[in-house]
């Protein structure tokens, strides 16, 4: 007895409020395979989709796209300066003046969707699906044109999109949960060997 399968279900909306996304459509299964029948199909099928529509929002930041580097460069590591760091510097001059460190904070996300290449860069592997992984917006990372504060930093509870700056392959999507204007950043998830930093 092969496996038969109902017909396709509709498409789910797009799980994106503004920019790229994916909808879903899934079917059941009507009668299980028997005595060595034909196995079942898939019974789930993804595609992308894109909501143009984004002026409603009336936050800029949900079109932002978050560059991350790990925690490991952070200036509260003490680390030696890197060819990294320094090339930014070249790179950015307008936005590297002296901020009031008081102004850092952190922000924490849960990570909806990540590449399969992030699992291949040890210093991104924590970004899987599922996890909450948090992102320190240091002050040498504030932007003055968006007020002071870091580039792609998100919109609580939405989809925004982030990418890492050392493999751009390894990228995705996240939500905030919660920022943190505490400049120590003592909550439980920005003090593991997980934290990144905003570019």
């Amino acid at each position: 007895v092969d496996c038969q399968v109902s017909p396709w279900g509709p498409w789910s909306s797009c799980d994106a409020d503004c920019g790229a996304g994916t909808m879903s459509r899934s079917r059941t299964v009507v009668v299980e395979p028997q005595n060595g029948g034909r196995h079942c199909p898939s019974l789930q099928q993804r595609r992308g989709c894109q909501v143009s529509n984004c002026h409603h929002h009336q936050d800029p930041a949900i079109k932002e796209m978050a560059i991350l580097l790990p925690g490991s460069l952070s200036k509260s590591r003490k680390s030696n300066e890197t060819d990294l760091r320094h090339n930014l510097r070249i790179n950015y001059p307008e936005e590297n003046l002296e901020y009031d460190p008081a102004k850092q904070y952190c922000v924490e996300f849960q990570v909806v969707k990540a590449s399969k290449a992030c699992k291949k860069e040890s210093n991104y592997e924590a970004l899987k699906e599922g996890e909450t992984v948090c992102v320190r917006c240091e002050s040498q990372a504030l932007r003055k044109t968006l007020g002071y504060r870091c580039q792609g930093h998100g919109v609580t509870g939405l989809f925004t999109r982030w990418s890492a700056f050392s493999a751009p392959h390894c990228h995705g999507k996240w939500v905030r949960v919660q920022q943190h204007a505490d400049k120590s950043c003592g909550v439980k998830s920005c003090q593991a060997d997980s934290i990144y930093i905003f570019v």
